[in-house]
């Protein structure tokens, strides 16, 4: 049996480089491929990075409901994959995406989107 670590490499780690350079549209179109053919819980947790990508990129397109709705799915779904997952720092998405939440919810406008932090490997996110 593949450990899913492997089976999500290649364009899932250009999923999570689009991400972290805030192309989120870009980004959810890459995640839904690897998505797709995808089945066990791994299925799930890139449903929550899918939701996330498409929250941040309805906030950049000022819709506050569509956002809202997007990050609050994807903290529902990412909440069964803390602290880390698939060598992302989930425990620190899960918090940074709360706070977005809450920015966006306030009427705010987030200045710096969260990131999709790699445990051990570079480049990582800024602290």
């Amino acid at each position: 049996m593949v450990p899913e670590e492997a089976r999500l490499s290649g364009e899932f780690e250009r999923g999570v480089e689009l991400f972290n350079a805030g192309e989120f549209y870009e980004c959810h179109e890459v995640l839904e491929d690897v998505w797709r053919p995808t089945r066990g819980g791994v299925r799930f947790f890139l449903q929550a990075l899918i939701h996330f990508a498409v929250g941040f990129y309805h906030h950049q397109q000022g819709n506050q409901t569509g956002a809202e709705l997007q990050l609050r799915k994807a903290l529902r779904k990412l909440a069964g994959y803390l602290p880390t997952y698939e060598g992302i720092d989930t425990g620190r998405l899960y918090r940074e995406g709360q706070v977005a939440l809450e920015t966006i919810a306030g009427g705010g406008v987030i200045a710096e989107f969260p990131c999709f932090c790699r445990k051990g490997r570079l480049p990582a996110c800024p602290t």
